[in-house]
């Protein structure tokens, strides 16, 4: 019996799966179904709409076909399209009303919308296109309804706009307020009003239709495009880990008018507020690849970086490469007020007019990247070049290590000394801003907890082992440099190895400490090891005198830790820079391992 009942349980449970799996599937379908006429819009927390639009029927006529009412498109398009369409849908005119239209060489186009009591509906609409004055094209969506609502609001608009605020987290925007009708899912149609809100702090903008009769936010429209790339994501490292299409990837707090817009300028190029991507000239750019800022170019590593493709896929990399250091730095405090890179400030402080240009492909050199920093209020400049390693040559714009040691000069030249990117000019300091820029590079690439060793521009030179003597690692067999090998070296890159790899455990011992945080680079708010080195990272910068040495910047680093996290972090830092002869009693380029007594 106890065999029957577990059988009988198999044969229920394996019942109620399927019965489970069927009702997926069946919503599956109905979702799918609902792609051409729904959208799910979350608006807050609170608020999810599920907006609808009529389906839309569409036909077109090859080389066109001649109105049977009027067989040639005249000069008025308004009566041409009204009557075309009302022969078409079997409507009247008063259904139907001319919305826009214009001439296009030997094209024409109109816009019409469907009407009731001299009202238009938002959602059911028709549009007609001629060519050598033939109709080749007309969609529609209009509407027959089962219920329409009266034409005379029992609400006021003005009385429901605090509402809308509210719910949409903006601001009316001074718009007059429409009255149309809206077609809803359920064959009903409901006259509401439009009103338009706005937040400019996280660029949101949305025409919202509230139910002229009751009040109730019935649907809206999102006005905001959806910006995307194709590039290396920021914790990629190098192409053959695979392109990527981002959607919206700009931080609003950082770029509160996105990465296209500064004042009253608009772009749809690699031009921003922040960054300027180019080649060879500063008016080379790339477009957008379609339209709502989309820029579609992938990378293909078997062709030359100099073919068209390559060039605006380089261009779009870069672009949005430095875009996003921007923007996760500006969260961890390099602002207008210390010194970044911006050409509008929007008020906040600090010298404007100096967003970063950089120059992709750079004809002036190969094999390598560089940074100018000039004082603040005049543009850094980021130039990349192509790698002649390999065949075909390989283009450093697709590897983000590069682009994110280059940007990241500019970061450690301004913020140190108080913006006049004078104050990294001793070898050591200049070893330091090196090292510096080999860690954020460092820190972006990191994906979990697990602090991998780390190789920089393994890529571009086809060697595991990068342009690099070492990985820098926490495992002193993989790499044993320490305080004292800074001695008779006069390279501020090799100088830079040691600082970086010094950094390297730091950061590793705050992982470890504390754990790490996905969602770093736009939440600096958390406790977890990779935002805590962040923080005393940059806030180390502001502290540390001009022309830092490893010793006077390792004090920042405690200094800063004192400032942030009252001293949470102080042994921890003292152990991490100890174990690599950076103790209390360094001095000289002598190591030494000695920590404070209360540690």
């Amino acid at each position: 019996m106890a065999a029957f009942n577990k059988i009988l349980s198999s044969v229920l449970l394996a019942i109620a799966y399927s019965s489970i799996a069927s009702a997926f599937q069946e919503r599956s379908v109905v979702d799918d179904l609902k792609h051409s006429t729904h959208r799910v819009r979350h608006i807050s927390r609170d608020l999810k709409l599920e907006v609808f639009h009529p389906e839309s029927t569409y036909e077109t006529f090859g080389t066109g076909i001649e109105h049977t009412l009027d067989a040639r498109a005249p000069r008025d398009l308004n009566s041409t399209a009204l009557s075309f369409i009302q022969s078409r849908l079997g409507v009247d005119a008063s259904s139907v009303g001319f919305k826009s239209g214009y001439t296009d060489g030997g094209e024409k186009f109109a816009y019409v919308k469907q009407y009731h009591d001299g009202i238009p509906f938002i959602n059911a609409v028709a549009n007609v296109a001629w060519k050598d004055d033939k109709v080749v094209s007309f969609g529609a969506s209009f509407v027959k309804p089962n219920s329409i609502a009266g034409s005379r609001p029992t609400v006021a608009a003005s009385s429901v706009i605090s509402k809308v605020e509210a719910a949409f987290d903006g601001k009316y925007n001074g718009r007059p307020t429409g009255l149309e009708y809206l077609a809803q899912a359920d064959g009903s149609v409901a006259l509401v009003h439009t009103i338009q809100v706005q937040n400019l702090d996280v660029n949101s903008w949305y025409e919202v239709y509230v139910d002229a009769h009751t009040g109730e936010v019935l649907s809206a429209t999102d006005y905001v495009a959806d910006a995307s790339y194709t590039v290396l994501p920021i914790n990629k490292k190098i192409l053959t880990e695979g392109q990527e299409t981002l959607t919206n990837p700009q931080d609003t707090l950082a770029s509160p008018s996105g990465w296209h817009a500064w004042g009253t300028t608009t772009t749809t190029t690699t031009s921003g507020n922040n960054v300027l991507a180019y080649r060879s000239t500063t008016t080379s750019l790339t477009s957008q690849s379609a339209t709502g800022l989309v820029f579609n170019y992938p990378y293909t590593a078997s062709g030359a970086p100099s073919t068209t493709a390559n060039i605006n896929s380089a261009r779009t990399n870069a672009f949005y490469v430095i875009n996003t250091i921007h923007d996760f730095a500006y969260r961890y405090g390099f602002t207008e007020t210390a010194f970044n890179f911006q050409t509008d400030n929007f008020g906040r402080g600090g010298a404007a007019n100096d967003r970063v240009q950089v120059s992709v492909q750079d004809s002036s050199g190969t094999n390598n990247a560089n940074f100018a920093t000039p004082p603040d209020g005049q543009s850094g400049i980021c130039r990349m070049y192509i790698w002649t390693q390999t065949t075909p040559n390989r283009d450093g714009s697709l590897e983000n290590d590069i682009l994110v040691h280059e940007m990241t000069h500019g970061i450690t030249n301004r913020m140190t000394g108080g913006g006049t990117g004078r104050c990294l000019q001793t070898t050591e300091a200049g070893g330091l801003g090196e090292g510096w820029s080999d860690a954020l590079a460092d820190w972006t690439q990191h994906k979990s907890a697990t602090v991998r060793d780390f190789v920089l521009g393994d890529y571009v030179t086809n060697n595991p082992a990068g342009i690099r003597t070492r990985p820098y690692s926490t495992s002193t067999t993989t790499n044993p440099l320490r305080y004292s090998n800074v001695s008779g070296l006069t390279s501020v890159h090799r100088i830079g190895e040691i600082w970086a790899n010094i950094l390297h455990n730091v950061y590793a011992s705050l992982v470890a400490q504390h754990g790490w945080s996905a969602t770093a680079r736009t939440n600096p708010a958390g406790t977890e090891g990779n935002i805590v080195f962040l923080h005393l990272f940059l806030d180390a910068l502001r502290l540390q005198p001009c022309n830092p040495t490893f010793v006077t910047a390792r004090a920042a680093w405690i200094q800063a830790d004192a400032n942030r996290y009252s001293g949470a972090n102080r042994c921890l830092l003292w152990r991490a820079f100890a174990s690599r002869g950076l103790g209390l009693n360094a001095s000289g380029f002598v190591d030494n391992t000695a920590i404070p007594s209360d540690c």
